[in-house]
């Protein structure tokens, strides 16, 4: 029995970080671009809701229920909507003026970080913290035992943070430069 050992130099080793714009193959720049979309959707979604719960659009709040006319943009369906083993806590905290603002601070937040590509690792922490509770609110789910899109949505979050999805048709380059991102690298 003979054992093949190969030897590992530095001309074996092209490190992703010295990849180049110009290296960069056909895939590569195509998955950059299908992030970038996916990023700039999922920030919509959060984006509409805010946006729907604020003003009350007609799509799923309507106007007479909006936020801006003292609506309450939790209480409805934490008092109404909720099931399973959370629903004693979600009833409880149903239109408390603090989960409101919570709320719809984060949803406008969330939405706003992820169109422009700034904070994409906040943004991500926080919408994954988001829509685990939504999917908490509504357990068990209604077409599965356990998975729906708000557990598929908090994946793709942590996916967008790790390829740095912010910095294709975003800001997050940009953003990288601030001074105060450069000695807090979390809030990339």
């Amino acid at each position: 029995m003979t054992a093949t050992i190969e030897r590992i130099t530095a001309n074996t080793i092209a490190p992703a970080a010295e990849t180049t714009r110009d290296a960069e193959t056909t895939r590569q720049k195509a998955t950059r671009y299908v992030f970038a979309g996916l990023r700039m959707a999922l920030g919509w979604t959060f984006l509409w809701a805010f946006l729907d719960k604020m003003f009350g659009l007609g799509h799923e709040t309507a106007a007479k229920a909006a936020w801006i006319n003292g609506g309450s943009p939790t209480k409805g369906f934490l008092t109404f909507g909720a099931a399973g083993p959370f629903k004693g806590f979600y009833n409880d905290i149903a239109g408390a003026a603090w989960a409101d603002w919570l709320f719809m601070l984060g949803l406008l937040g969330i939405g706003v970080a992820l169109i422009l590509g700034i904070g994409t690792r906040v943004a991500a922490v926080a919408g994954a913290l988001l829509l685990v509770m939504m999917w908490t609110a509504v357990l068990p789910p209604e077409n599965n035992l356990f998975m729906d899109d708000h557990l598929i949505y908090a994946g793709l979050l942590a996916g967008l943070a790790l390829v740095n999805a912010g910095d294709t048709l975003g800001l997050g380059r940009v953003w990288a430069k601030l001074p105060i991102v450069q000695r807090l690298p979390w809030l990339k």
